[in-house]
């Protein structure tokens, strides 16, 4: 009679835990694989990170920089704004500046004698820069505080006096005066430079009892012009 063989249960365990080893080092593999990748993705999320920071760097640096040039902008606008007011200022205290008149009487014969003072207006006017004379009244009108110069001549003949006087403000200043005995005709002459304000009124008056010869030859005259302003 056979005995019947027995089984080692050892030989038997042994193809399993092979093939469970297998797989472990299969699934370890996969694993090592898929964290060399991960490492990847990481590093290569870290590199745009970095990029990210310095492109934001490079944009707040940007930023900055606009908002100099903004500023700076601002500043030259304003520059520019105060030198064309400073341009225009000059311009204006230039024409300013600018003033002298030059008048005589308008030709039409003798003028006095009268019992009294008697504004002289001289409607002939030469020249007029500033339009600072009124041909219509007579008088000067200072359009800035400054030292102004003037002078006038007056002509007349016997028997009357000649005379006139320089008035600023109501105010007799100068006179230019001139009475002749005999028959012949006598002329006068005076200047005076004023330190006026700004709408000062100058003008000149006929002497009371004295005439003067108005006629085209342009005898009888009042000037007048701007020093420098103060």
């Amino acid at each position: 009679m056979e005995t019947a063989q027995t089984s080692d249960p050892e030989q038997t365990c042994k193809p399993d835990i092979n093939s469970v080893l297998r797989e472990m080092s299969a699934l370890l593999a996969e694993l090592k694989a898929e964290v060399r990748h991960l490492q990847k993705e990481n590093e290569a999320q870290a590199a745009k990170v970095r990029e990210l920071e310095l492109q934001k760097t490079e944009l707040d640096k940007l930023k900055e920089q606009h908002q100099a040039q903004g500023g700076e902008l601002i500043t030259i606008k304003s520059r520019a704004n105060i030198t064309e007011n400073q341009v225009e200022a000059l311009k204006r205290e230039a024409e300013v500046k600018r003033v002298a008149f030059s008048a005589t009487g308008s030709g039409s014969g003798d003028i006095g004698a009268f019992n009294t003072h008697v504004p002289l207006v001289f409607k002939y006017v030469v020249s007029n820069i500033g339009n600072a004379y009124n041909s219509h009244t007579g008088s000067f009108t200072a359009p800035v505080r400054g030292a102004y110069h003037f002078e006038f001549y007056v002509f007349g003949h016997h028997p009357h006096p000649t005379g006139a006087v320089l008035v600023k403000n109501g105010e007799h200043i100068f006179i230019a005066y001139e009475h002749s005995s005999s028959p012949h005709s006598v002329s006068s002459s005076n200047g005076v430079t004023l330190l006026l304000e700004v709408g000062d009124v100058v003008f000149l008056r006929l002497w009371k009892g004295a005439s003067i010869v108005d006629n085209v030859n342009r005898h009888t005259t009042f000037s007048g012009h701007l020093l420098f302003p103060m």
